[in-house]
């Protein structure tokens, strides 16, 4: 979860005025509240998504299915404009207490010059997803100061272990954690506070330069990636070095 290190999970937001918003605003869930499925990106398998759905449901929630997130347009789940429009309705609808990405793949930055990132500041609320969902939960920071969840997409959820299941419900409903490591290997070690900010390495390379880049001074930065192989991490870690983004930040974490 992408959170500032201290936080006071009992603090309310004050709707009535979104310029309070801030990155110790945190909204957490309870039993019964509706989850908003978008399909920001890639399209997905009906079967492995329906039986994500199905996690979500048995977690205690209840879910809201655009029909526009069934959309096919090649390798996307519809174009950029209705991709972009369903999760702007997703958030303008006080009827949905947060919102769950379909899948990851590609697409998000497509749509990133298409959300209303004022009417989202204006309507917090939880916004889950990782992979190339990395965009829009870091536009979404730099955007309206929203706190933002990098966990599971809905067909990731299919097949994820109980400690996923646990961390992931934990999240959503604002039971504090602590995450041990006891296997990870320390490159240089040192102690370092900051908000988390991060998310899939080759969409956080795609972001520099846009108008999205992350602002990551005095953040500890975390990423991730699966398949690639060492030239590309390589690459992808060279042009974020040449870029000042490691010039900024207090801290690294990773792992695969």
């Amino acid at each position: 979860m992408i959170v500032p290190s201290r936080y006071n999970k009992t603090k309310k937001i004050n709707r009535n005025n979104a310029s309070l918003l801030n990155m110790n605003d945190i909204i957490f869930l309870k039993p019964g509240d509706t989850i908003g499925v978008c399909a920001p990106s890639g399209r997905f398998d009906t079967e492995t998504f329906n039986s994500g759905i199905n996690v979500l449901k048995t977690l205690g929630f209840q879910v809201e299915l655009p029909e526009t997130i069934f959309q096919k347009k090649r390798y996307l789940a519809g174009d950029d404009v209705s991709r972009a429009e369903t999760l702007n309705r997703l958030f303008s609808d006080p009827g949905i207490n947060a919102v769950i990405c379909a899948r990851g793949g590609f697409g998000a930055l497509r749509m990133l010059n298409y959300m209303n990132w004022e009417m989202i500041r204006k309507n917090p609320k939880p916004f889950i997803g990782y992979s190339d969902i990395t965009a829009i939960l870091m536009s979404i920071i730099n955007e309206t100061g929203m706190p933002v969840i990098h966990g599971p997409n809905v067909v990731s959820l299919a097949t994820a272990d109980e400690k996923t299941l646990d961390s992931f419900a934990n999240s959503l409903s604002g039971l504090k954690e602590t995450i041990e490591m006891p296997s990870a290997r320390i490159i240089r070690e040192g102690v370092g506070t900051g908000i988390l900010k991060g998310g899939n390495l080759a969409t956080l390379s795609h972001l520099l330069g846009t108008r999205f880049q992350p602002d990551f001074s005095g953040a500890v930065l975390f990423f991730e990636d699966t398949g690639e192989p060492a030239y590309k991490i390589d690459r992808m870690l060279t042009q974020m070095k040449m870029a000042g983004v490691f010039n900024k930040i207090r801290g690294v974490i990773t792992g695969s």
